[in-house]
């Protein structure tokens, strides 16, 4: 039963494409992805309205490029794939580096939703250490911000990490395991210098 629905997944995936690709069914996919887009553009950039901004440049390049897509992989790879590529452009063409952070969606939520369990102190504390997190990710070499944002805040597997990003499943293992110890150094030194 498994495989039946996997196969029939796959044929309308090939109908989808086979639409786009002659210039229709271009809102269904809109539909079908933009919620998972713009979410994804939102772990990097972390303001709303860029990201709505970005996923809407992801979807332009989507159409502009559909005749080009080889289906080497699934399309919702390929578009994901997009998705990091434009976000990553984004933050180097606004020089807004300072601005990444795979916290920054819990940021957007301290800051408008006042938590009934905390104290003033705590909600401060919270930010701060929301802050200084921030800018250890910022520290990252963008591969290391991809993999790590894919891997361990959009819950995507190695593999689909690995697909997205075009690189093989050792070298996104490779990639969280270095932004992980660049993290831990650099907040090592912070916490460090505070003493």
């Amino acid at each position: 039963l498994k495989e039946f629905f996997s196969m029939l997944g796959s044929l309308e995936e090939k109908n989808l494409i086979t639409s786009l690709k002659q210039g229709s069914a271009f809102e269904q996919l809109v539909e079908l992805y933009r919620r998972k887009v713009v979410n994804l553009c939102f772990r990097f950039i972390g303001n709303n309205e860029d990201a709505e901004d970005t996923a809407q440049e992801v979807f332009i390049e989507v159409f502009r490029s559909i005749k080009n897509f080889k289906e080497d992989s699934k399309l919702s790879t390929w578009i994901y794939r997009i998705a990091a590529a434009k976000s990553i452009d984004f933050l180097r063409r606004k020089n807004a580096k300072k601005n990444f952070s795979f916290f920054s969606f819990l940021s957007a939520e301290s800051e408008e939703v006042i938590s009934s369990d905390k104290n003033p102190h705590e909600e401060l504390e919270d930010k701060k250490k929301k802050k200084i997190l921030q800018r250890a990710l910022n520290k990252l070499p963008d591969n290391q911000q991809i993999a790590i944002t894919l891997n361990k805040m959009e819950g995507f597997t190695n593999k689909e990490t690995a697909e997205i990003m075009d690189i093989t499943v050792q070298s996104v293992d490779t990639l969280v395991y270095r932004a992980k110890k660049n993290l831990e150094k650099y907040l090592k030194k912070y916490f460090k210098h505070l003493e």
